[in-house]
């Protein structure tokens, strides 16, 4: 990518050669063509937040921007940026949307999040360290900027307006108003789930912003809590994984059927994490639990597993395929002990039926209707 403050080599993580998306797109390049042309100063306090691959934070590198995020993935990418670019390890701050903020910002960038929800909640984390001289910026490609989007800058920070469209990206110019009365925040949202769904009926959950389906449970992971496998009635010790848990309402709802289950809660957004640990204490659920972000099964020891649960994502950002979903498989693949099970849930379309007979050998329709399909592989 090449800016005006060099041009770094940029990659996505895990990096894959065969993966022909770029670490960087035009709004990226937009929003550091404008710092450049309207000589923005740098020299105070920058906070970056959703920098996707570390595009952002990598050019800048030389001001120490602080980095906020919610993907474990991005800021390893970041991490991995930063080194490629030659940058000493602690020279840009990372720092999670569980973490808190700087008490002061002079530059704020954001890249607009797919989730308006994500977007609400940071800018009312960041608002109070804002002032009235801060410079805030914001990027997107057209097709991520709606007017509710522009809206909430509006309510949330001051006065704001968007650039003209450059290679299909814009910009949000936002004043910050320093009298602005803002609203209080939302997040975490609680609700009851609905009854009939099996150990969670009528149990609570708790989403932090961002979360996939944050205000009601989705179609698709109640269809799953219907065919979940019963605890098993010779062991203790049952190992289980939730992974991409989400809010943790599938993990939890193992836990409450079986105390004696060990589950692990694994996802590589901070928000869902954070979720399926409000959830599961919520529901003072017996037994044991580890809650972790991360890669998917990566650091889970080879044959250490009973079950595998899991709802795969089939997008990253605005990008459809179905590598997050392999990975996902041959994770499970890996961490299964003979014997143990990888149970899935996703839209017929998908076809998760073949690549799991090519990995694993075998897969059993275990439940479908007309949208969905519960799959299940047996690792022999």
């Amino acid at each position: 990518m090449t800016t005006a403050w060099g041009a770094p080599v940029l990659a996505r993580f895990p990096e894959d050669p065969r993966d022909r998306l770029r670490a960087w797109d035009a709004s990226d390049e937009y929003l550091l063509g404008h710092l450049d042309r309207e000589e923005v100063p740098l020299d105070g306090t920058v906070v970056v937040v959703g920098d996707r691959w570390g595009a952002l934070v990598t050019a800048l590198a030389a001001y120490r921007p602080t980095q906020i995020t919610d993907s474990w993935l991005g800021q390893e990418a970041t991490r991995a940026n930063l080194a490629r670019a030659g940058v000493e390890p602690g020279t840009v701050p990372l720092l999670t949307t569980q973490d808190p903020p700087p008490d002061r910002i002079d530059v704020l960038l954001v890249r607009v999040p797919k989730s308006l929800a994500l977007l609400e909640d940071q800018l009312l984390r960041l608002a109070p360290a804002v002032h009235a001289g801060t410079v805030v910026v914001g990027t997107g490609m057209v097709k991520e900027i709606h007017t509710s989007t522009l809206n909430l800058f509006e309510r949330i920070i001051g006065p704001t307006r968007t650039s003209l469209a450059e290679k299909k990206a814009r910009l949000i110019l936002c004043t910050p108003d320093p009298a602005l009365v803002r609203p209080a925040t939302s997040w975490p949202y609680s609700y009851r789930l609905p009854d009939g769904i099996g150990a969670v009926s009528g149990r609570t959950v708790v989403n932090h912003a961002g979360v996939f389906c944050a205000d009601r449970l989705d179609i698709g992971t109640r269809f799953f809590l219907r065919h979940l496998p019963g605890p098993p009635s010779d062991r203790t010790g049952h190992r289980v994984v939730d992974l991409g848990c989400g809010n943790g309402v599938v993990g939890t709802a193992v836990a409450l059927a079986d105390p004696r289950a060990e589950v692990l809660f694994v996802d590589e957004s901070f928000q869902a994490v954070a979720s399926a640990r409000a959830t599961y204490r919520a529901n003072e659920v017996p037994g044991h639990a580890e809650f972790r972000v991360g890669d998917g099964l990566t650091g889970v020891p080879d044959s250490s597993v009973d079950l595998v649960l899991n709802n795969p994502p089939f997008h990253s950002h605005h990008a459809t395929g179905d590598a997050t979903a392999w990975r996902m498989f041959t994770g499970a693949l890996r961490a299964l002990r003979p014997g143990g099970e990888l149970r899935v849930v996703g839209n017929r379309h998908l076809g998760y039926h073949v690549k799991l007979r090519r990995l694993f050998g075998n897969s059993e329709v275990v439940a479908s209707d007309r949208k969905f399909v519960v799959l299940r592989a047996v690792k022999r």
